[in-house]
């Protein structure tokens, strides 16, 4: 009896050791993922190396593009001519503008100080310019009035001593309508020896060989193109020579000689006739080529009273 009990409780026993393969079979399944894991992240590995080598060429194709636009870059350098040339621009734009401003070379000197030239207003024109005076124009101010070069003013007052200096002094006439040239003209041709024509210009003065009091002169002077615009008809029509001062409202229908300057001014006038008197006579040697006239500016100024001005 006792060994039939022995022997119907050994499987009962050991029942729970033939249970234990059940429940380490998990333990071996998990093993069995963790192999599977594995093998399929190295399958996966070679991939990622195969994009890595797809993407290298990319990134070769890249370097490759970038040392293509290397030229791009070195473009700056090409350009350094262009911009040393601006930088030389630069530089000679004050040479420029100095000559602009009438300011002579050191070696050369102005007939008259700069300043005194200024403060009888030579260059000061008007609100209004033609394309005949615009040469001569340096700038325009605030106000509108227009600027004239002053360095030109002056190399045209030498051109027209020298041109005036060949003919013989009866046979220069000097015309003037305008109030303020009046006594400026009539000193410049008693110190020439000019003829004057002062006041209103008659016409058939030059060109009515029956008119009892016709002039034949071989040049003539005019203070105002505008002013005197029949003096201007009849020269031209004549064939004799004109030398004008043009401000810069001024044509040049007809003159031959222009110089530019303030036509208008009381004070300009005066010092244009006795710059243009002095360099007449240096040129024809009667003073010496640094002298001055015995008249003054002063003297070729003109001395008009308030009611004269009212009238004109």
């Amino acid at each position: 009896m006792a060994e039939d009990q022995v022997k119907e409780n050994q499987p009962v026993e050991n029942q729970p050791v033939e249970n234990q393969p059940v429940e380490n079979q998990p333990v071996e399944n998990q093993s069995e993922t963790e192999e599977e894991t594995l093998t399929e992240s190295k399958v996966e590995e070679p991939s990622t190396e195969e994009s890595e080598t797809e993407e290298a060429p990319v990134e070769e194709n890249g370097s490759e593009a970038s040392e293509v636009e290397e030229p791009e870059v070195e473009e700056p350098e090409v350009e350094e001519p262009e911009e040393i040339e601006s930088e030389q621009l630069v530089i000679d734009e004050p040479a420029e503008e100095a000559e602009k401003q009438g300011v002579p070379p050191a070696a050369e000197e102005l007939l008259l100080p700069r300043d005194t030239l200024l403060s009888a207003g030579i260059h000061i024109g008007t609100r209004m310019k033609t394309l005949d005076m615009e040469p001569f124009i340096y700038r325009v101010r605030p106000d509108g009035l227009f600027v004239l070069d002053v360095k030109k003013a002056d190399d045209r007052i030498r051109i027209a001593a020298k041109f005036l200096s060949r003919y013989e002094k009866a046979k220069v006439a000097v015309a003037a309508t305008r109030l303020y040239a009046h006594e400026p003209v009539k000193k410049f041709c008693e110190v020439t020896g000019s003829t004057p024509i002062i006041g209103r210009f008659i016409p058939g003065q030059l060109s009515n060989p029956q008119y009892s009091s016709r002039i034949d002169p071989e040049i003539i002077v005019v203070s105002d193109p505008r002013a005197d615009a029949q003096a201007v008809k009849e020269a031209s029509k004549v064939g004799i020579p004109i030398v004008a001062l043009c401000s810069t409202d001024n044509e040049f229908a007809g003159v031959d000689l222009v110089i530019p300057t303030n036509n208008k001014g009381r004070r300009a006038l005066a010092v244009i006739f006795w710059l243009l008197a002095r360099q007449i006579l240096r040129e024809r040697g009667e003073i010496g080529p640094d002298k001055d006239p015995q008249a003054t500016i002063e003297d070729f100024e003109a001395k008009v009273t308030r009611a004269e001005e009212e009238d004109t």
